[in-house]
């Protein structure tokens, strides 16, 4: 590794996101705990939140969170100009994340879901939708997409299937703690 790869390392340590997508609900949470390398600096952070005029749009972030915040800003601004199509945003906004000089140097992951779709957006200019119906980002991310598509048969509700995936993460991955926040967005109103 570089000297750059290895300053940049610690960025992607610090998290674990998870979306759930059922029936009658979608759900995304995440842990609290902010790491710099080996030391947690905070265990209450807060990487969910809603976004959009009506809060109809449930976004979670791993990465630099200054970073994240800007892209929330920018994901705000092109749901305005495209009211409705948080799809068609995410592609805009990842079109712009991929080439505007600015935004290249942007080190989050985000994860976005409205009523009808959960996208991952990237840097790279990616606009993934899982294959299932959970998906997850972070260093604990895959402890917690293996937990939840292993559970996904057997729990029916999503924040209850979520939370006991984001437990085996904590449990297993030293840069995610049990401090989760939660955001849900009920499907069937």
């Amino acid at each position: 590794m570089t000297d750059n790869e290895t300053s940049r390392s610690p960025l992607w340590h610090g998290t674990t996101i998870l979306a759930v997508r059922t029936e009658d609900k979608v759900v995304i949470l995440s842990d609290g705990q902010v790491s710099m390398g080996q030391t947690v600096m905070k265990g209450n952070a807060r990487k969910v939140r809603r976004l959009g005029s009506d809060n109809a749009i449930l976004a979670g972030f791993a990465g630099a969170t200054a970073d994240a915040f800007t892209l929330f800003e920018r994901l705000e601004q092109k749901l305005e100009r495209h009211p409705g199509q948080l799809q068609r945003a995410a592609v805009e906004l990842a079109k712009d994340w991929r080439t505007e000089k600015y935004l290249q140097k942007l080190e989050a992951l985000l994860i976005v879901a409205d009523r009808d779709v959960t996208l991952v957006i990237t840097g790279a200019g990616d606009v993934l939708e899982p294959e299932h119906n959970v998906v997850a980002v972070g260093s604990g991310g895959n402890y917690a997409l293996a937990a939840a598509r292993a559970l996904y048969p057997y729990e029916k509700d999503a924040e209850a299937l979520g939370r006991q995936a984001m437990e085996i993460a904590a449990d297993i991955c030293v840069y995610t703690n049990s401090n989760f926040t939660i955001e849900t967005l009920d499907l069937k109103a």
